[in-house]
This record gives C-alpha cells, structure tokens and sequence, in this order.
C-alpha cells in the first residue's frame, strides 16, 4: 500500500522528523495536534474549549488533505494539563464528532511542550472502501 505523508507547514515537522497526517490506505492517524496558530503561537490562552475547537478544526484540515472527513474518524485521543477542564474540552469534541462518536481517551498529563497549552488531540480515520 502507498504511503502518503501530509504536512501543515509547522516549524516543527522537520525538526521532530514527523508528519501531520500519515495515510496507509484506508487508515489516516494525525498527530498530536496543539491550539497553535500559523506562526506557531498558543491561541486562546486560558481557554481550554476555545483552544479545542482550534485544534478540531485543525485536524479537520489535515484530514481533508489526507482525502477524508470528520466522520471517518474512529478515534481520538485527548491530554489535559488540568483534568477540571474535561467538561468544555469535551462540549468542543462534541461540537465536531456529536453524531459520529468515536472512540476516546481522555487523560491528565503533567505538561505539554508549551505551558500555555491547555490541550494536545490526537486522531484516527478509517475511509471506506478506500483503494
């Protein structure tokens, strides 16, 4: 199966040595996706949803240039710095996968890369009957 390797542009990508999005085949994973904006600065400081919403929207991108949607996403993965903001976090999630409901973990961690983000989302998607 080929391999495609999407990128968003960010700083970080060839540093790090990864890619946003990886398709194999049908199968899509997007990385950790932080509330940054093109110029790699933290949106919505102090807001948990509202830096949410920035990264669905983000990782909403990515999936259309992998050649898929929201819907096909099957699961995702959310890390908070502060486990109280679970409930806006997850009122933003909701805003995107409401009726698609995937699969996900939500999880507290000690610090993301930058101590003003709030939230790092991850995501897998499945295309159907994908060649």
């Amino acid at each position: 199966m080929e391999r495609r390797n999407v990128s968003s542009g960010a700083k970080w990508e060839p540093l790090v040595g990864y890619s946003r999005a990886v398709r194999v085949g049908p199968w899509i994973a997007i990385a950790g996706t932080t509330a940054t904006n093109e110029q790699g600065r933290v949106v919505s400081l102090g807001d948990a949803h509202g830096q949410a919403v920035h990264i669905l929207q983000k990782i909403q991108a990515s999936l259309e240039k992998a050649g898929a949607r929201m819907q096909d996403v099957v699961r995702t993965r959310i890390f908070l710095t502060e486990i109280a903001d679970w409930e806006a976090v997850g009122r933003a999630h909701a805003e995107f996968f409401r009726d698609i409901r995937p699969v996900t973990t939500l999880v507290q961690v000690s610090r993301l890369i930058d101590p003003n983000m709030r939230v790092e989302i991850e995501a897998d998607a499945i295309v159907p009957d994908a060649a």
